[in-house]
């Protein structure tokens, strides 16, 4: 009796694992072909495919998924045609910087890529196309750099993505190419049961200059559950520089996974901004590696959550080479019953002196049931370093609220202005001002839907 009962458990253990998707070999074979893809990219795909399917769905017993239970994401009815035509909301095109409206892309699946703005980008010999432009114009430049900074058997996902991504962002700055006016790209991905899929290449050569803003977005709501799985590679040459700025508003019902890394070599330097407020479930793991002596990268990170929203975000910042520096700020404010998770880790790789490293992980809590989890780490193998961390988790300050309800502002407003003074180190580190505005949207979104809750 007791082994029958044994049984029945390990039985209901398995029937909760999440499920893999329904998709298989012929469909990776399907993508490659109405692409046209040369053929390497399709066996590239195929071992993508193999990689995926030789491991398991992620679970809570895998550390880097530990705080993170996927077991209701509705892989098993995904579809790969599930996107439907809604048209991109404006809010998401408009200008950067003014009136400037730079170099634009946006891409919805199954529909035509809107393209602006690239004359002043060809002159220059600058590449900013889509993957299917790519693959039938230029792909070398995919051949020489896909898969060199994330690798397609990365993780479940990854190599997901890998297998099957077909919506892509291809930027290629030559050496010496200063770019003047922004590079703004927007993927849009309104529909239900479905499964999406992105891929950013960013490849900035030695001694040129690029800032990209790129925002992953769909409808706040939709019927049925979407899944997105994105690929992001950023490579840094020998002095150059890049700003990259990244935004997650993904609609309520889209469970969002990513494997993101960035490369930096001699004397480069990246800024990174990443900004999240949408998706009911997020992972991401988002690294910056330092391969060249004088290296340098800074990540910041603004995340507000509400309802029942889960983010996870797993930083890694690697130095692999003396002389480097990384400095990383994530600040988070959450609603209701929502939760955050920060995984943070300074690696130091051995004969990498003179390293100067630094993260740090603030939380606001917004609500008694919201909760953050927030673990730092450091794994040092030189000795002349200085490495440093900090993680916080607090609730708004009423003394500063009261203060400004005594100078005859609303509670509301109070609050409001308490929270922008909390994210106002992460907005002084946004390049534009269009940018900083739409963050200031988005918390504003947030607070009112804590007001009219």
């Amino acid at each position: 009796m007791s082994s029958r009962a044994v049984v029945r458990k390990r039985i209901k253990a398995r029937s909760k694992e999440a499920a893999n998707f329904p998709f298989t070999k012929e469909d990776v074979l399907a993508v490659s072909t109405e692409l046209n893809e040369p053929e390497w990219i399709t066996q590239q795909r195929l071992q993508a495919w193999e990689a995926y399917q030789s491991m398991d769905m992620p679970s809570t017993k895998d550390e880097p998924w530990r705080r993170t239970d996927i077991r209701g994401i509705p892989s098993a009815s995904a579809s790969l045609n599930g996107v439907d035509p809604d048209p991109v909301e404006d809010d998401l095109i408009q200008p950067l910087v003014g009136d400037t409206e730079g170099a634009l892309i946006v891409l919805h699946p199954g529909q035509e890529p809107i393209l602006q703005g690239h004359d002043t980008l060809r002159e220059q010999g600058v590449l900013f196309s889509t993957w299917e432009q790519v693959v039938q114009s230029n792909p070398e430049i995919l051949k020489k750099y896909l898969g060199s900074v994330v690798a397609h058997d990365e993780g479940k996902f990854s190599a997901l993505t890998a297998a099957f991504v077909r919506d892509g962002y291809i930027v290629h700055v030559p050496k010496g190419v200063q770019v003047d006016i922004p590079l703004h790209s927007v993927f849009w991905a309104p529909g239900s049961n479905s499964a999406v899929f992105s891929r950013l290449l960013v490849i900035v050569e030695d001694g040129a200059s690029v800032t990209y803003v790129h925002e992953s977005a769909s409808p706040l709501e939709a019927e049925g559950g979407v899944i997105h799985a994105g690929i992001v590679e950023l490579f840094v040459g020998k002095s150059a520089n890049l700003e990259f700025v990244e935004i997650q508003s993904w609609g309520k019902r889209v469970w969002n996974f990513t494997h993101e890394r960035a490369r930096v070599e001699r004397d480069g330097h990246l800024d990174w901004v990443f900004g999240a407020v949408g998706s009911h479930l997020s992972k991401n793991f988002s690294d910056i590696t330092l391969a060249g002596e004088g290296a340098a990268g800074r990540m910041s990170g603004f995340f507000f959550t509400d309802h029942d929203q889960h983010l996870d975000h797993d930083t890694q910042q690697n130095h692999l080479s003396p002389n480097t520096t990384s400095d990383l700020l994530f600040k988070g404010a959450l609603l209701d019953r929502s939760r955050s998770v920060w995984q943070g880790m300074i690696y130091v790789a051995p004969g990498a002196q003179k390293t100067d490293g630094y993260q740090a992980n603030r939380n606001l809590l917004l609500s008694e049931n919201a909760r953050a989890d927030s673990i730092p780490g450091l794994e040092i193998l030189a000795d002349d370093v200085r490495c440093t961390h900090g993680a916080t988790v607090g609730q708004l300050e009423l003394e500063p609220v009261y203060y400004l309800m005594s100078r005859g502002l609303p509670r509301e407003q109070a609050e409001r202005l308490v929270v922008d003074g909390f994210f106002a180190p992460i907005m002084e580190r946004v390049p534009f001002d269009g940018v900083r505005a739409r963050f200031e949207r988005m918390i504003n979104v947030k607070m009112k839907g804590e007001a009219s809750g």
